[in-house]
């Protein structure tokens, strides 16, 4: 499939404006609520000294998802989405459901957010960016 590496560039562009804007709606959900949870997260028993680490981790994607998505100093901000998911996954995901398989902890996204931001972190925003640093 050669014939499709002339893509590359501006693929690699969409990947970072999608990641970007997925990453962002998941601080928006965190910090104001919106898009709601789905019914099964609601019901979910947050432990009360997690909720200040729910916060940060909300402003980090938010901040760092309108960063990606834009193409501005988004080598900076998918390195710091990259070390924040990898945190996520786990402390949020193997730790809590004493698993290490991302099919069984939920961990999926996580990891795939990891690697995602940590390749833009070192290839760069591509063409369709603000920057490109």
């Amino acid at each position: 499939m050669t014939w499709l590496s002339r893509y590359a560039l501006p693929l690699q562009s969409i990947l970072r404006i999608v990641s970007g804007l997925i990453f962002l709606e998941h601080g928006v959900q965190k910090l104001f609520g919106f898009p709601p949870l789905s019914a099964a997260m609601a019901a979910m028993h947050v432990p009360d000294n997690v909720h200040t680490l729910l916060l940060v981790a909300g402003g980090i994607e938010l901040v760092a998802g309108a960063l990606i998505a834009l193409g501005l100093f988004s080598r900076f901000a998918a390195f710091i989405a990259s070390g924040e998911m990898a945190f996520a996954y786990w402390l949020g995901h193997v730790f809590t459901s004493h698993s290490f398989f991302p099919a069984t902890n939920g961990g999926d996204a996580a990891i795939l957010f990891c690697f995602v931001f940590l390749y833009l972190a070192a290839a760069g925003p591509g063409p369709l960016a603000v920057n490109q640093r």
